[in-house]
């Protein structure tokens, strides 16, 4: 079916732009399989727990991430233009990288434990997110799966990820059959973690090697730590804001409170997916748009904005319009106080756009250097906000924090930040004038490619 929809189109490309055509299909047909998997399965799950069940499950996955970044340790982009680079030294990059990772992971569960002694938490809940924290030593084999992408083989990492959704959902089915408690379904969603962690290491064994030829190298390790820190700080910065709601909505009102908010949070991380893929797509645009004619660039610049903005504004309004009836055909009438929220919530994806945009552009000028604040005054506006509006809001107020810290991080510390000051205008001009751009998209092309 594949060759027959993209057959022609593939024809007409090189040997290289084919196999980066396939790379970026194959990662967004995991990226799809994996969000449109996790929406069906967590439908069956949230009706079958309930609210309050499942706003703890998702407070124990969201507990546990935030202590991710420190297994990571912000590798991961370091691993795959290190393997780019030194594609002859891959052996030894993985299996440094690996240890490296091992180590922040144990570290990681040893803070994870420390902070539950900290906190008090009860028995019940200590136990299961223990037990979820596992997830952060199958967080190592990751660096296989960046390997596949340096080499542009993203379609062993997304066979690894479709068995594990395939194999998660058929787990999960059984224990709603046999109506399993919360526990079973905390250890499934942990078991999905070592499923993709095997099929990577199985992939790599296959169409690679034996892992017995990775080796240490001291000089490498310092190296990658010292590349990776600045950026475990945009990292820690993005999870923190990305996930700290849910934790605090848990600790100040309660479990079922969760439960809806993360039941809106399953709808946003689709309705998110979208401007993601249009900026991916037209980026590439841009960048030759770029090279060929700085001036012509410039115009692009703020058509590129504009539309990506636009359209988010228009998947904005649909979702809000709509939400009543996402929430009670899919998770049911037990699940209708998530509907305010996903009516805020939907406009993420404005402030989402404003910020992969502004973040394009700066990658794309080699100005990044100063986007780690962005993310800190986003961190800072999420804790500060939650802390404030919770009390007096509720998940609603939360709801609003949300939308607020995305504009703060994508928006507002535009203007905060000097050099990054034009980008802020730009989104200006695409927030009020934009909408006549819509219609522009085949210009993005630009005269000079």
């Amino acid at each position: 079916m594949f060759k027959l929809l993209v057959g022609n189109y593939l024809l007409n490309l090189s040997d290289t732009k084919k196999r980066v055509f396939l790379n970026v299909f194959w990662a967004i047909l995991g990226k799809v399989a994996n969000m449109l998997g996790a929406l069906f399965v967590g439908i069956l799950v949230a009706r079958y727990l309930g609210p309050s069940d499942y706003g703890l499950m998702n407070y124990v996955i969201s507990y546990v991430s935030i202590f991710l970044i420190i297994s990571s340790f912000g590798l991961d982009d370091i691993e795959i233009r290190e393997f780019s680079r030194n594609p002859q030294k891959y052996q030894t990059i993985i299996g440094t990288a690996f240890c490296i990772r091992f180590c922040f992971a144990l570290l990681a569960y040893i803070l994870i434990g420390i902070s539950l002694l900290i906190y008090k938490t009860d028995l019940f809940t200590s136990t299961i997110i223990l037990i979820y924290a596992v997830t952060v030593f199958s967080n190592c084999f990751n660096v296989i799966r960046n390997y596949f992408t340096s080499i542009l083989q993203n379609e062993y990492i997304v066979k690894s990820e479709l068995f594990r959704i395939i194999i998660g959902a058929f787990l999960k089915i059984i224990l709603l059959w046999y109506k399993a408690p919360l526990e079973y379904f905390i250890i499934a969603t942990m078991f999905d973690t070592v499923l993709v962690s095997g099929g990577y290491f199985l992939s790599y064994y296959r169409k690679i090697g034996k892992v017995s030829y990775w080796n240490f190298n001291k000089k490498i390790a310092f190296f990658l730590i010292k590349e990776s820190f600045p950026l475990v700080l945009s990292g820690a910065a993005v999870v923190i804001y990305q996930r700290i709601d849910q934790v605090m909505i848990k600790n100040m009102i309660d479990n079922e409170s969760v439960g809806y908010f993360a039941t809106a949070g399953r709808f946003l991380d689709i309705i998110l997916f979208l401007p993601m893929i249009l900026v991916q797509t037209i980026t590439p645009l841009l960048v030759r748009v770029k090279e060929k004619n700085i001036v012509e660039y410039e115009e692009k610049k703020i058509l590129f904005v504009s539309i990506v903005v636009w359209i988010s504004i228009v998947i904005a309004i649909s979702v809000s319009l709509i939400s009543y009836w996402l929430i009670y055909y899919t998770y049911g009438e037990k699940y209708l106080a998530a509907v305010p929220v996903l009516q805020i919530m939907s406009w993420k994806t404005v402030g989402m756009a404003l910020s992969v945009c502004s973040g394009q552009i700066m990658i794309m000028e080699h100005i990044q250097k100063w986007a780690v604040v962005r993310n800190i005054i986003g961190c800072c506006v999420c804790v500060c906000g939650n802390l404030l509006l919770i009390p007096v809001c509720g998940i609603v107020g939360s709801a609003w924090v949300t939308i607020i810290t995305i504009f703060f991080a994508g928006f507002f510390s535009c203007f905060l930040i000097p050099v990054y000051r034009p980008i802020f205008f730009i989104e200006v001009k695409a927030i009020l004038k934009g909408w006549k751009e819509l219609f522009r998209l085949k210009e993005l092309r630009g005269k000079s490619i």
